[in-house]
């Protein structure tokens, strides 16, 4: 098993109390897997990356929970230590390439700098890889674009050199946080090819963290869906879309504009995802869940209603 959450809480502390970002979360990533985490605006998932990497800043912090990776605890592991894992062992690719890229350096600089920062090799060696590693991610002259400044590039391009350079000391795991929202379809197409492409190539396991379902459609084994800081559903990416389990589940599929006749009105779920400040007692969704009872009011286990499949619900939706 390349990443294994268990039951990972982190906090944010606040003058009104704790939020909690991530309440319990617990899954699994396995060697060369592709698991889609899914879930609206807030429900905790870029949090969850940034936790497993160490990137929570005050006054964030993990509260609870382990994080192993490659059946090792790295949570509490200082920061030298991260330092040695991350960018080399566990890489992320985030929303911004620019949160990557430094605009007033050229690209081989920045590229050459990442190698020698775990690797022992000479100049020559990594702007050897740098430019091996651009030519892999489908960036033209990759020779000339080592010369550029991240300004002169396009948006697509500039993520490809973000991918790049996590690529670049092939990594055993890469968490990317909605690396290709800002993009347009066709740039995200050939992104997502790439990505699936080289992961598959290395066996290399990827967290691939976003709201869109079509994306976890053609890329994702297995998808984890998301809701108020816990996972509410996970499985197969075909059992969990073909057959929803979870009635939020049901929702985020049933508000997809394809999946819906033409003509008719789009499908919604009613409210808004509760403040991780002032969640509701029981299970967090009854609130906008039309199946709700009393029993609700309890919190739901987190049961096995198939193999490789996990919920977290009392009334699981009927197919």
């Amino acid at each position: 098993m390349t990443l294994e959450l268990r039951d990972l809480h982190t906090h944010f502390d606040t003058r009104v109390g704790a939020l909690r970002a991530v309440d319990g979360v617990s899954l699994s990533v396995r060697r060369g897997e592709v698991l889609g985490l899914v879930g609206e605006s807030g429900s905790g998932k870029s949090v969850t990356g940034f936790s497993i990497i160490g990137l929570v800043d005050p006054p964030g912090r993990i509260v609870s929970g382990q994080v192993l990776f490659q059946g090792r605890d790295i949570t509490g592991l200082p920061e030298p230590e991260l330092r040695k894992l991350r960018g080399n062992r566990i890489a992320m690719i985030f929303q911004d390439p620019m949160m990557t890229l430094n605009p007033v350096l050229r690209i081989d600089t920045q590229r050459i700098e990442t190698v020698r920062a775990h690797d022992n090799v000479s100049h020559v060696v990594a702007r050897t890889r740098a430019r091996d590693a651009l030519g892999q991610v489908g960036i033209p002259s990759p020779d000339e674009r080592l010369s550029s400044y991240p300004h002169q590039f396009s948006g697509g391009m500039r993520q490809r050199v973000a991918i790049a350079i996590a690529l670049l000391h092939n990594p055993a795991l890469i968490i990317a946080d909605e690396p290709t929202t800002a993009l347009d379809v066709t740039i995200q197409a050939q992104i997502l090819a790439v990505v699936q492409k080289l992961a598959a190539e290395r066996g290399t396991s990827l967290l691939w963290i976003t709201h869109d379902l079509s994306v976890v459609a053609g890329l994702a084994d297995r998808v984890a869906v998301m809701y108020a800081g816990r996972i509410v559903e996970s499985g197969s990416v075909d059992a969990v879309l073909d057959r929803p389990m979870h009635h939020y589940t049901a929702g985020l599929i049933g508000s997809v504009p394809s999946r819906n006749k033409r003509g008719a009105k789009l499908l919604q779920i009613p409210g808004m995802t509760p403040s991780p400040l002032d969640r509701p007692a029981g299970c967090a969704f009854r609130t906008r869940c039309s199946a709700a009872t009393e029993t609700c009011a309890q919190e739901p286990p987190l049961t096995m209603p198939e193999p490789d499949r996990t919920l977290r619900c009392f009334h699981p939706v009927r197919i």
